[in-house]
C-alpha cells in the first residue's frame, strides 16, 4: 500500500497523528485500498477472497466492496473494507487470494471508533471526542477538598511506539499466558479491554509498568511527583521489561488514560477528595476508641485527603438491555484491593454509583464506599462490646473532578456520582484518622 494511500485513511479514520506510514483504522468504518492484478478481473471466473488474520486466527468476515472507479479490464481495482463494529482491537495481517494464489496487502491496526454509531464506545459529541480521544494535553487535580491544586499531564498517546507498547500492554495480561486465542478474541469489548489496562498498569502480580510506593525511600527510582507525562513511563517499562519506579495513584491513572486514548476508548481523570479506603467492604469506614484499660483495636479502613482513577466511556449490554448503565466507567489502576484475583477495579458504571447499585460488576461496592461510606466512631468496650459514639455521611466524597471539555477549567462532577447531602463544613478536631494521597 502507497504512503499517500495510508495518509488518506489514517487521516480519514482520525489516527494520522499516531502515523502516516502505517495502516491504523477504526473499527465500523471503511477504508480504501488500490489492488492491481495482472489480469483482468473477471469475478464470475475467479473471485476475490479478502482475508484478514489476527494472530493466525482468520476473522469473521469484513465487507469488502469494489469502487467505481474500479477497472475491471486493466485489473485496477479499488477496494473499500470495512471491519466490523464488534471486530477485536489489535494488529491484523490482510491478504488476498486470486486464482488460487495468495499475497499479502498490508499489516494493519484496528482501534475502537468512537466516531461510529454502532461501536460501543461511541461519543455523540463531537468536543468530547476531541478531549476524551485525541487532547495529547491534561490536567490532573491533586492536593486536598478545601485546597485543590492542578498539574499539566502529558498524555502523548500519539508519540513514536505507542501502538506497539499498548499493544504489549494488552498482551501483558495473564489470560493472554493461559489461552491467548481466547483473550485475543475478547478484545472486541473494552469492558474487557478496560479491566485488562486496569490491571497491567499496576504491577504486584504481574509485573506490569508502574510499581506503587508510599512512604519512600525513592532513591532507586522517580519520586511520583517529578512525572509529569506517561510516554516516558511506557517507554522505559516497554524497552527495559521491567516495572517502572515509581508511582502513586495520579501517576497510575495518567498513565491508564494514554493507553485507553491510544486504544479508541474515550477516556478522562477524575479525583475524588476525601476518599474512603473500605478494606473490609461494609460500606462504612470505622475508628475504634478503646475504653480506659482496653486495649485499642486497629482498622485498615482510611480516609485519603483525595485519590484518583479514570473514567471510560462504553456501554454495558452485560448489565441492562435499555443502556441504563451505559456512560462512563471507573477503571480504578492503582493496586488497592484484588477484583477476580487480579489487583484491577471497574469497570464499575458510575451511574451505578449513583443510585446505589451495589450489587452489579465491576467493583460497584468498593467504588460507592470511596465516595458515600460513613465514618462511623465506635467506643469498644471492656466486655468487647462496640458502641457507636458519631457518624458522618458527609465528610467522604467531595469535589469530585475532572478537566472540563475544551478548556483548562475545573469540571466538579460530584452530582454525577452522589445525591446532595446539603453543604459539609471541615473541623480540624477530626484528628484520628490518617490523612493522606493514594
Amino acid at each position: 500500500m502507497s504512503s499517500e494511500n495510508i495518509k488518506t485513511n489514517n487521516t480519514e479514520h482520525h489516527t494520522s497523528e499516531i502515523s502516516e506510514e502505517q495502516l491504523i483504522v477504526r473499527r465500523g468504518q471503511p477504508f480504501t485500498l488500490t489492488l492491481k492484478l495482472t489480469q483482468p478481473f473477471n469475478p464470475d471466473l475467479h473471485p476475490l477472497t479478502i482475508i484478514a488474520k489476527e494472530r493466525e486466527q482468520i476473522t469473521a468476515v469484513w465487507k469488502v466492496e469494489l469502487h467505481k472507479n474500479s477497472s475491471s479490464l486493466t485489473g485496477v481495482l479499488i477496494l473499500t473494507i470495512t471491519p466490523p463494529a464488534v471486530s477485536p482491537i489489535g494488529e491484523y495481517e490482510l491478504s488476498v487470494k486470486h486464482r488460487e494464489e495468495e499475497t499479502s496487502l498490508a499489516t494493519l491496526v484496528v482501534l475502537f471508533n468512537p466516531w461510529c454509531p454502532d461501536d460501543s464506545v461511541f461519543l455523540p459529541d463531537e468536543k468530547e471526542r476531541q478531549e476524551y480521544v485525541m487532547n495529547e494535553q491534561g490536567t490532573i487535580y491533586r492536593g486536598s477538598h478545601n485546597y485543590i491544586s492542578s498539574m499539566s499531564w502529558d498524555f502523548g498517546q500519539f508519540e513514536d511506539g505507542m501502538v506497539k507498547i499498548c499493544l504489549a500492554i494488552l498482551d501483558f495480561n495473564c489470560k493472554h499466558f493461559d489461552d491467548p486465542a481466547e483473550d485475543v478474541s475478547a478484545r472486541c469489548d473494552p469492558i474487557y479491554v478496560g479491566r485488562v489496562v486496569s490491571a497491567v498498569v499496576n504491577s504486584p502480580d504481574d509485573h506490569g509498568v508502574l510499581e506503587g510506593c508510599w512512604g519512600g525511600p525513592y532513591d532507586d527510582g522517580v519520586l511520583p511527583s517529578h512525572w509529569s507525562g506517561s510516554h516516558t513511563i511506557l517507554y522505559r517499562w516497554f524497552t527495559e521489561c521491567y516495572p517502572v519506579k515509581y508511582g502513586q495513584c495520579w501517576v497510575f491513572a495518567g498513565v491508564m488514560c494514554s493507553v485507553m486514548r491510544l486504544l479508541g476508548i474515550p477516556c478522562r481523570v477524575v479525583t475524588n477528595f476525601m476518599s474512603a479506603h473500605d478494606s473490609d467492604m461494609n460500606l462504612t469506614i470505622d475508628v475504634y476508641h478503646a475504653d480506659y484499660g482496653v486495649e485499642g483495636r486497629e482498622t485498615m479502613d482510611s480516609v485519603w485527603n483525595f485519590h484518583v482513577w479514570v473514567e471510560g466511556w462504553m456501554r454495558r449490554p452485560d448489565l441492562a438491555d435499555d443502556g441504563k448503565y451505559d456512560g462512563w466507567q471507573v477503571l480504578d489502576p492503582t493496586p488497592q484491593e484484588m477484583s477476580d484475583g487480579l489487583y484491577c477495579c471497574g469497570p464499575a458504571p458510575v451511574k451505578a454509583i449513583l443510585n446505589g447499585d451495589t450489587h452489579l460488576k465491576y467493583d460497584v461496592p468498593f467504588v460507592f464506599a470511596e465516595v458515600n461510606a460513613d465514618c462511623v466512631d465506635w467506643l469498644v468496650k471492656a466486655d468487647g462490646s462496640e458502641v457507636k459514639m458519631s457518624s458522618d455521611t458527609k465528610r467522604v466524597g467531595q469535589n469530585i473532578s475532572t478537566k472540563a471539555v475544551g478548556s483548562n477549567e475545573r469540571l466538579d462532577i460530584t452530582h454525577t456520582y452522589k445525591h446532595k447531602e446539603g453543604g459539609f463544613t471541615w473541623s480540624t478536631d477530626h484528628t484520628h484518622h490518617h490523612f493522606s494521597c493514594f
